[in-house]
């Protein structure tokens, strides 16, 4: 997917936790998209880790389709201790801010995450969509089998234990968006970038497409646009206003002046 050429624009100072956000108005939609960085945070780890190895496999070699065909059993064992990590830790105040700005705006408020974690969930979040997937859900592998992802939380460590799906007994895969592959919810994601009036953006890289050009997308549509993160985006230049530092502090503080 690639975006509209924008011209670069002068990115605001980046600022600390000291500052004044003009309140949103009662016809402003707001998109919010989060990443690594708010759910690192809470203690989980990116997923490509400080190295991008894993066991000494890079994380590319157990998160295509081609790995998992390959050997199915390595793919389940990352994913099983990824599960397992996710079960010890907790929502941070940024994502329960994000739950107080949707109470706030209601249906003008729309939530895409990159995150595969259920934090969000966790918070009280409901108006949101995965992206790139859920970690703690399973789907069949087959790609034309009609059976949807459910809730999983077990972990699968031999090839034995994988199971098969009900409908056409294939093996059963985390329900995750891998590399080469589409991510999930896109044409209802570029909607909500068109009719939105501010992008709010949390702790992304600005790097990983697509979700790198959302915020030039949201500015053809003329839409303001916020990033919150400990370091600046690639993409800073086509932000308004860029608050630098963690998520769990200045968040809390940003939406209660968004909410005037």
């Amino acid at each position: 997917m690639r975006a509209a050429t924008l011209p670069a624009l002068p990115a605001a100072a980046a600022r600390a936790a000291d500052f004044m956000i003009q309140p949103l108005s009662a016809q402003d939609r707001v998109f919010v998209l989060t990443g690594a960085g708010i759910s690192a945070e809470s203690g989980l780890p990116t997923f490509r880790g400080a190295d991008g190895l894993w066991r000494g496999h890079h994380v590319q070699d157990v998160a295509t389709p081609e790995a998992f065909r390959a050997n199915p059993e390595m793919v389940w064992q990352f994913y099983s201790e990824r599960r397992k990590r996710h079960a010890t830790v907790s929502a941070n105040p940024a994502h329960f801010a994000l739950v107080e700005l949707e109470r706030h705006l209601g249906e003008r408020f729309f939530l895409c995450t990159q995150n595969v974690d259920s934090l969000h969930e966790q918070a009280g979040s409901k108006r949101i969509v995965h992206m790139h997937g859920r970690l703690m859900q399973t789907r069949c592998s087959r790609e034309t089998c009609r059976t949807k992802p459910f809730e999983d939380d077990r972990a699968y460590l031999s090839r034995a234990e994988i199971p098969t799906c009900p409908q056409c007994g294939a093996l059963l895969r985390p329900h995750i968006c891998w590399f080469g592959e589409v991510p999930f919810s896109m044409d209802r994601i570029f909607e909500q970038l068109r009719i939105c009036t501010v992008l709010l953006t949390v702790g992304t890289s600005g790097v990983v497409e697509p979700a790198a050009s959302f915020v030039r997308m949201a500015r053809i549509n003329r839409a303001r646009a916020i990033y919150i993160g400990p370091e600046e985006p690639a993409n800073r230049p086509f932000f308004d206003e860029v608050l630098l530092g963690k998520a769990g502090e200045v968040l809390p503080k940003l939406v209660k002046e968004l909410a005037g």
